[in-house]
């Protein structure tokens, strides 16, 4: 059995820029914005689910409703998949992210407002259970199932005392609210594998489409996201003419494209990612050792209003 393991680690900056709300009799957020702002991180969740190197490095700006100055949005990503063997051509496949999402609210209380910032935490895990129908020597159609889990919870980091009881249930989520969702949906994949002595190509264009849903949450929040995306990934490995360890030294190259679709369509300021990688690859295998392959790839992804860089580590068992 060969098993595949990655790992991506994202520190991002998420600025936003507001009006506050207009003033309202007592102390309260607009339900409207915190609905949009909690579907919104329903949304970065939709983006950690599905198996895809672009998401996992963002750079975003964006603007408006009852959010004021910059937040901080950081994620760290752990993923991997492989095909159990040929004999037994099941493909399983995981995920598992975390993130925080540092949004700063303005409340009001008739001509007086103040800022409330507020912690958001989300964690998700995403399993996958897939067929290999073999339709040559080097192409592969693999249909997935998938299922996933999340949570976000939220903590008032300051004001509580301001906030106290005037507030309604609007404010409920952000001092120690949380918002459930599940998923389940499928993908769809080309898996194109060209190996040689002297180079190893890789293709797999895929297509998923997985339906989040929200469950014993917190009343003020209730929402649902469509986690839908088409990628194409590409990888190249060639020896770099050094040796370590007994076995060539391989450098990689990578490029991935990915198109969003559905509620992922423009929701965070962009339709579509582009990521370009270089790296590493160290072969192990000469040696009594679990890992057999260790790779280690810097990426550069961008988009309209979007760019950021990852670094990427990944191993063979």
């Amino acid at each position: 059995m060969t098993k595949r393991v990655s790992g991506c680690l994202l520190i991002a900056l998420v600025s936003t820029a507001a009006t506050p709300a207009l003033a309202q009799t007592g102390l309260r957020l607009t339900h409207d914005d915190l609905q949009k702002r909690a579907n919104g991180v329903l949304a970065l969740m939709s983006f950690s689910i599905v198996p895809d190197i672009t998401t996992s490095s963002l750079s975003i700006g964006s603007g408006g409703g009852s959010t004021s100055g910059s937040s901080d949005f950081f994620m760290t990503q752990l993923g991997g998949g492989d095909t159990l063997s040929d004999s037994v051509p099941i493909y399983l496949e995981g995920v598992l992210a975390a993130s925080r999402y540092d949004p700063t609210f303005i409340a009001t209380q008739g001509a007086e407002s103040r800022r409330i910032p507020t912690k958001w935490n989300s964690i998700s895990a995403t399993g996958g259970i897939g067929w290999d129908f073999k339709l040559t020597d080097e192409l592969k159609l693999r249909p997935i199932f998938n299922f996933a889990l999340g949570n976000v919870s939220s903590d008032l980091r300051a004001a509580s005392w301001y906030v106290g009881r005037k507030t309604g249930r609007d404010v409920d989520f952000l001092d120690r609210g949380s918002l459930n969702a599940y998923g389940l949906g499928g993908s769809v994949m080309l898996d194109y594998e060209h190996y040689r002595p002297g180079y190893e190509v890789d293709v797999e264009l895929r297509y998923s489409d997985i339906r989040l849903q929200s469950f014993s949450s917190s009343a003020a929040v209730r929402g649902k996201a469509v986690a839908q995306s088409a990628n194409l990934w590409a990888r190249y490995r060639a020896p770099t003419g050094m040796m370590l360890l007994q076995r060539p030294l391989r450098y990689v190259l990578e490029l991935t494209h990915s198109e969003f679709l559905g509620d992922q369509r423009g929701v965070l300021g962009f339709d579509r990612l582009t990521s370009v990688g270089a790296g590493l690859e160290l072969d192990s295998s000469a040696y009594n050792v679990v890992i057999t392959r260790t790779r280690l790839v810097g990426r550069y992804v961008f988009g309209t209003n979007v760019s950021g860089f990852s670094v990427g580590l990944a191993v063979s068992f």
